[in-house]
């Protein structure tokens, strides 16, 4: 069974600060992955030595929009979140040449 454990980066301004200052990188990941898989997901990926590896469920949010028609509800669903620290000297590059 091949799932995929990185789903995608997070790009934020609280991200960018923890990348900049310690080294650290955020990725939204497969629920079902565990810490030594994420390790060797982005190792693999990026070609990097990973230090160690946190992960945490962020829970889902109820959200309300409001509209000509009234209010819509809905709800943000639940994730999973690792963060990534590198070994000293490590970077990770998700922009390239832009």
């Amino acid at each position: 069974m091949a799932k995929t454990i990185l789903i995608k980066p997070i790009i934020t301004e609280k991200a960018e600060k923890l990348s900049e200052g310690l080294n650290q990188y955020s990725f939204v990941v497969n629920k079902g992955a565990n810490k030594v898989e994420i390790k060797k997901a982005v190792e693999k990926m990026y070609g990097v030595s990973v230090e160690s590896v946190n992960t945490m469920i962020m829970p889902g949010k109820a959200k309300n929009r409001n509209t000509r028609s009234g209010v819509l509800r809905g709800h943000v669903s639940p994730y999973k979140k690792a963060v990534i620290t590198l070994e000293e000297g490590e970077e990770l590059d998700f922009f390239g040449e832009i």
